[in-house]
């Protein structure tokens, strides 16, 4: 599968959020978007990073942007996540990694020097039309947000 690049059309998707509602990117279409994929809900790195968007959401809300996290857990587990740690964007559910698949942000990566099969950590900023204007992928979960608010000029 290859990698998106910036000026790529976003896939559309359509999928379920925690509290069982559908969330499709066609609805977010005249909104810049950072979509970010993560490995499992209520890890530590995936906790820290949920709350880096978190804290970070009033800046990037007031320069026009949603935020929007997908990962393969239930709709159920999102929800234990979202209320554990005061998560204030919608959280979405791939359990089939068709998403993940579409945005290559599932696939072959190292993991303590072998290679398996997993989720990796990705980020995409799409822009009001629905075109790729970022794709990271290989983030780290700490520091993360805090680069991404950088190259955005958010603050």
């Amino acid at each position: 599968m290859s990698r998106l690049e910036p000026g790529d059309a976003a896939p559309d998707f359509t999928l379920t959020d925690a509290d069982g509602n559908d969330v499709s990117l066609e609805s977010f279409r005249g909104r810049k978007v950072v979509l970010y994929f993560y490995p499992a809900a209520m890890t530590p790195g995936c906790t820290k990073q949920a709350c880096d968007f978190r804290d970070n959401l009033s800046a990037l809300t007031g320069h026009g942007f949603a935020v929007l996290g997908v990962s393969k857990d239930t709709p159920a587990k999102l929800q234990r996540f979202r209320e554990h740690d005061a998560l204030t964007f919608p959280l979405l559910s791939d359990p089939g990694l068709d998403v993940h698949k579409a945005y290559s942000a599932y696939g072959e990566k190292q993991n303590y020097g072998k290679t398996i099969m997993g989720v990796i950590r990705s980020t995409f900023v799409i822009d009001a039309d629905g075109k790729i204007e970022k794709a990271l992928y290989n983030v780290k979960a700490t520091g993360h947000v805090a680069r991404l608010l950088k190259e955005l000029g958010v603050s």
